[in-house]
């Protein structure tokens, strides 16, 4: 009996996944724990494998077309063996998956009509992948315009977006019309990106997180001139160099033990106050950014963090992190001091109920014993889901976070 190979799940909020690249071609003989493929999925690039042996019979999907959780992939039997059923049956989960079909031959363009240059099943519908016809819906681009390079003349992703449209003809009159002119000078250029699937993620959680956490905020000012200075004395005999931002998570670490209310998630009918630290701390990629989590992280001294943070970020920017290596955070750091950023607020990461947002240590004035003396300022704004903390356990919160980044040492001990 042929098998089907189904989209699996691989990551806790994935929807769907894109086909990255197929590692086989229809006929290939494949055994149990072979990648098949590479899919991109919302958090990273992952690898597929088959349970069982056999042939490819077939590729249900193109690379760059997206598939739905448990849709069909591929199918895997006998040679020769018989998969119409498969084909065109309920088994395909995912409308990707299309029958085989009698196509016209391709005419070129310019010595037919465009609508003879498009695919077209028996039921009129046009032939294109879901994701094409996102594309095309998004650069308002009409299928019947387009031809098709997948199998049967099907319309793919990249059919789309090297789509060029037929140039008009030529117009003769030397002086346009006041039409023409309007039309001519409204028009702006501009460039259209496809939206990755981890784009599409970041949109519709971040929305939902804004939009349906009542978040406050609490800004704090930290004196940071004793942790430059323990930073500095520790890297001198630390053969990993520690960053400032290490000190902001094991500071947080340390603090949330001591206020375990910012450290829980609201679940609708219960506040879930965890018993473990995990912090997350969010890493830019090209694509949007990820949160890597850094586990029992009151346990760990400075430099296990920053070891483990620079791997983590590593591999993040790479897209080759595990799930459990994104998965299960309790707290959330964003730091955008690297960049010059005094102060902002970030949006809440779910299902955590409080992030922090560090901003850059800066050259101010401040008062000490009544003069006026250089300092080192660093300033860091708390967001806090209102269903879970309150305003005063908050701001504790950040008072302790304060103690410890001002005297360091306390936390290394």
């Amino acid at each position: 009996m042929a098998i089907v190979i189904e989209m699996p799940k691989l990551s806790d909020t994935m929807q769907e996944g894109v086909i990255a690249k197929w590692n086989v071609k229809e006929g290939d003989a494949v055994k149990s724990g072979d990648i098949i493929a590479e899919v991109e999925t919302d958090k990273a690039t992952m690898d597929v494998e088959v349970y069982d042996g056999g042939t490819i019979l077939k590729l249900m999907v193109a690379e760059g077309d997206a598939v739905a959780l448990g849709g069909t992939m591929a199918i895997i039997g006998k040679p020769g063996e018989d998969i119409s059923s498969l084909l065109g049956g309920s088994s395909a989960k995912t409308p990707t998956a299309a029958p085989k079909e009698e196509v016209k031959e391709d005419v070129p363009v310019q010595a037919a009509p465009v609508v003879e240059t498009t695919q077209v099943s028996e039921d009129g519908r046009i032939k294109a992948s879901p994701l094409a016809r996102k594309i095309a819906e998004d650069k308002g681009i009409d299928l019947a315009s387009v031809n098709g390079s997948g199998p049967e003349g099907r319309i793919v992703k990249a059919d789309v977006e090297n789509f060029a449209p037929k140039a008009s003809a030529p117009v003769t009159s030397t002086s346009p019309t006041p039409v023409a002119s309007a039309l001519s000078s409204s028009q702006t250029a501009y460039t259209d990106s496809k939206i990755s699937q981890m784009r599409k993620t970041i949109a519709k959680r971040l929305a939902e997180s804004k939009f349906t956490n009542p978040h406050f905020y609490e800004t704090i000012d930290i004196d940071m001139k004793n942790a430059i200075k323990v930073r500095e004395q520790l890297n001198t005999i630390s053969d990993v160099k520690i960053s400032f931002n290490d000190f902001v998570v094991k500071a947080s670490a340390v603090a949330l033990k001591k206020h375990p209310k910012v450290n829980s998630s609201w679940l609708g009918d219960v506040i879930r106050q965890y018993h473990s630290v995990h912090v997350a701390v969010a890493v830019a990629i090209e694509d949007g950014l990820v949160t890597p989590v850094i586990r029992d992280t009151n346990t760990k001294g400075l430099t296990q963090i920053s070891k483990e943070t620079k791997d983590l970020a590593l591999r993040a920017r790479d897209r080759k992190l595990a799930p459990e290596e994104w998965e299960g955070s309790t707290f959330t750091i964003s730091n955008l001091g690297m960049y010059g950023i005094e102060e902002f607020t970030a949006i809440i990461n779910p299902p955590n109920a409080c992030i922090l947002a560090v901003g850059a240590i800066r050259d101010v004035p401040v008062v000490e014993d009544g003069a006026v003396v250089p300092g080192k300022r660093m300033k860091v704004t708390l967001s806090s889901d209102h269903r879970v903390v309150d305003g005063a356990t908050s701001a504790e919160f950040l008072q302790t976070l304060k103690g410890l980044l001002e005297n360091p040492m306390g936390m290394l001990l």
